[in-house]
């Protein structure tokens, strides 16, 4: 891997990651392209990018991190002393209890798949390849769709003339069915093509939350989930390639800050453009891009190698 690569796949993490059009679906497109193998050290490499994104959450909801973490500490002493009451919980509070009770979904992906040695976790995985390039096309097409419902619930709760300035309507206040909801979303977002700030946002927008509220939610939601997936991808990715760490170190420290940067700045823009009720960018890109996918993948299929690389597709 070259630090240009490296460069590319930074910027293409740091800006897919927040942004609704799915970085691992963009990732596994760029790879694709460049004909780049997915095994080994470029394993590790699509990790330590998942960690510079996460710099980047850490970085910009710094305060509010801190908020829930003196929260969480907090209702555990409320807890052991017998003074913790469920319609008394700050804001805070009730965050940090949601965010847990949106994570406990991500263990079905553990479930084992009857008749195989699988899990639920290793056959999404193994829809990461050229042989089912496919599968990020349809992704991005219902990316695309949820998108659309969520900014139609999102307009459908308040007047036409504050959604076009922006209005904050729906609840700010989140319960657990909102939570499980998005959190079981936050499963299926694990196929490469379905975004996962995407899709949780616009599920949240379909549940009544507030845009803002929903889009806060999906990003603290999402940072236990990193650290999680980087441990355990991690180990695998160093025990199966090793070596070729030691050859792409350089190129991987360069991707991750990249990443890092980008995706701060991917923050900023995403909550931007949320305000102001921009949504549709991405609603009309992920459609074309998840479009011209499927076109190709078709092909591809027809032909059986790579349209650009001219490898076999496996």
């Amino acid at each position: 891997m070259t630090i240009v690569e490296a460069i590319i796949q930074g910027a293409v993490q740091g800006l897919t990651e927040f942004l609704p059009v799915s970085s691992s679906g963009h990732l596994t497109i760029t790879q694709h392209v460049l004909g780049i193998d997915m095994e080994g050290g470029n394993l590790f490499f699509n990790v330590m990018l998942h960690i510079g994104t996460l710099v980047a959450v850490i970085a910009f909801y710094h305060k509010l991190i801190w908020r829930l973490i003196k929260a969480f500490f907090s209702m555990i002493g409320d807890i052991f002393t017998g003074k913790f009451k469920w319609k008394e919980l700050s804001d805070d509070k009730r965050m940090v209890l949601m965010v847990i009770i949106g994570l406990i979904p991500l263990l079905l992906l553990f479930i084992p798949i009857p008749g195989t040695d699988m899990k639920l976790k290793d056959l999404v995985e193994s829809f990461n390849t050229d042989k089912y390039f496919i599968v990020v096309g349809i992704c991005l097409l219902i990316t695309s769709l949820l998108l659309f419902i969520g900014s139609r619930c999102s307009r459908s709760t308040v007047p036409m003339k504050h959604a076009k300035n922006g209005g904050e309507a729906g609840r700010t206040s989140m319960n657990v069915l909102d939570a499980i909801t998005i959190g079981i979303t936050q499963c299926f977002a694990t196929l490469p093509g379905l975004s996962r700030s995407g899709s949780t946002l616009s599920v949240g927008q379909m549940r009544g939350l507030n845009k803002q509220t929903a889009l806060d939610y999906t990003f603290i939601l999402g940072t236990p989930a990193i650290i999680a997936a980087a441990l355990l991808e991690g180990k695998d990715a160093l025990e199966e390639g090793t070596e070729q760490l030691t050859a792409n170190l350089l190129p991987i420290i360069i991707g991750m800050v990249v990443a890092a940067v980008v995706g701060y700045l991917a923050i900023a823009l995403f909550k931007w453009l949320l305000k102001t009720d921009k949504m549709i960018i991405f609603i009309i890109y992920t459609a074309v891009v998840g479009l011209a996918v499927v076109v190709i993948s078709i092909i591809e299929m027809q032909t059986g190698v790579n349209l650009f690389s001219g490898a076999p597709l496996t």
